[in-house]
């Protein structure tokens, strides 16, 4: 059976798209230079902040359809992209063993570079999440805001330093999103999910594969660069500004997960209600801090 990329390739009228939007070219693919990244995230928080202002005299917007459908689109995007990903990393793993995926430079194939472009813009789409929080009139915590923010920059960053083991990172995240985004989706429906606990234990046990990854990957390329005496196994490609970029917000993520989770389920509190977030008790599955509460 062909796999679910070539099926799509054959049986889906696609447009041509021109080079640089099927390859990372810095400059020329969308979204692919710094200023106008970091243009495009100030942008995201003067909206979200002045949309705050603006609502504070006007009555919540309920928008239960539209944060369904958004809600919906992310999680079936998720997963198609989180398949279509595995299906290209798994013959690499088989053939050459995992040191080989997460580190070679031959591990960054062009169908993986277009997923990650892909799972990149995904996360600007997933700035609207906050646009919903607000125009909800629900506290706008730091933890969301920060991670919705940072983690379109990460993944920025990782596209131009062709981290290799990104692979890791980007399918862990993605399969926390399947769950988080369905979680959203069925409660603005009405639905009662018991295991919503469980989506913070398992971003916080995501965040530390990643770092368990991104710190291995970093110290073999350092070694193997400027320490050859040190055990390694060999060198990890990818730039070293991108490489400690990431080992520092993936530290910073774990912290502040695992201050939510004592904050949201731990620590014993005097009011009647556990210090939440955003009054649901969910952390965001790609470390956005916060769930929607559904009114």
């Amino acid at each position: 059976m062909a796999p679910l990329a070539d099926f799509l390739l054959q049986h889906v009228p696609l447009p041509h798209l021109p080079y640089y939007l099927n390859h990372w070219v810095p400059g020329a693919s969308p979204l692919s230079n710094q200023s106008t990244v970091v243009g495009t995230l100030v942008g995201y928080l003067v909206t979200i902040f002045s949309i705050r202002e603006i609502m504070k005299t006007r009555q919540a917007k309920r928008l239960q359809y539209l944060f369904q459908l958004h809600n919906l689109l992310l999680t079936s995007g998720s997963a198609l992209l989180l398949v279509l990903m595995a299906e290209e990393i798994l013959p690499i793993l088989w053939k050459n063993g995992l040191f080989y995926a997460m580190c070679n430079e031959g591990a960054w194939t062009e169908r993986l570079e277009f997923y990650y472009m892909i799972n990149y813009y995904i996360k600007f789409v997933e700035l609207i999440d906050t646009v919903f929080l607000a125009l909800k009139k629900k506290p706008l915590a730091f933890l969301h805001v920060f991670h919705h923010s940072a983690t379109a920059f990460l993944c920025f960053t990782q596209l131009n330093g062709k981290t290799s083991v990104s692979w890791v990172v980007i399918s862990l995240n993605l399969s926390v999103h399947v769950l988080m985004y369905y979680y959203y989706f069925a409660t603005a429906g009405g639905a009662k999910i018991w295991w919503k606990k469980y989506l913070t234990s398992m971003q916080i046990a995501q965040f530390i594969i990643d770092l368990f990854v991104v710190y291995f990957g970093t110290y073999s390329y350092f070694a193997a660069t400027y320490w050859p005496s040190m055990p390694v196994m060999g060198s990890c490609a990818g730039t070293e500004s991108a490489a400690l970029f990431g080992c520092g917000l993936l530290t910073a993520y774990l912290l502040l997960f695992i201050n939510f989770y004592i904050q949201t389920y731990r620590k014993p509190s005097t009011r009647s209600k556990k210090p939440l977030a955003n009054g649901n008790g969910v952390a965001n599955g790609n470390g956005n801090g916060a769930a929607h509460k559904q009114d």
